[in-house]
């Protein structure tokens, strides 16, 4: 929930994370979380990016959805289970499988791999440049996070707190 001025809202507001190269980060180019203790370190494999964890928990505190939303196969179970050991609990997960079958369907064109429109996401966090091509013809707001950058944690924050208002002003008119 966000006050302005005297006016309260509820967020209702959506963030979704692609997993890798996003969430999960190479220890060799990204600081990283530490892994989790025996025996889940060899059941997991990935590293989280540093502050991860942090980001997520405050992005809920703040009351925003936090979702992940990633073209990888990794079953709903297995994330669930790997953010688990980091103390993290996602809103909503949407793996490929989900997405083939709730956004893709039937269609007969091929549509992109991700579409966070589709589940009314404000803010995508992704990697890939073809990703924010596609959210201008989507309809999607994307934040690119690809090389190690040590205040994207603020920059993701400071960008809901700009989608927050927006929403506001919005429901002003």
């Amino acid at each position: 929930m966000a006050i302005f001025g005297k006016k309260t809202v509820t967020n209702n507001i959506k963030i979704s994370f692609d997993l890798d190269e996003v969430l999960f980060v190479s220890p060799a180019t990204h600081k990283t979380e530490p892994a989790p203790i025996f025996p889940f370190n060899i059941i997991f494999k990935e590293r989280l990016r540093y502050g991860a964890p942090d980001l997520i928990n405050e992005l809920q505190k703040r009351g925003y959805e936090v979702w992940v939303y990633t073209s990888s196969y990794r079953t709903q179970r297995y994330i669930k289970c790997l953010f688990r050991l980091y103390g993290v609990k996602f809103n909503e997960i949407v793996n490929a499988q989900r997405h083939l079958k709730e956004v893709q369907g039937n269609k007969k064109e091929i549509l992109p791999q991700k579409i966070p429109s589709k589940y009314r996401i404000s803010l995508h966090i992704d990697d890939e440049t073809v990703v924010a091509t596609y959210g201008k013809a989507y309809g999607f707001d994307v934040f690119q996070l690809d090389a190690q950058d040590d205040d994207w944690e603020e920059k993701i924050l400071e960008r809901m707190k700009q989608i927050e208002k927006k929403k506001f002003r919005e429901l002003e008119q």
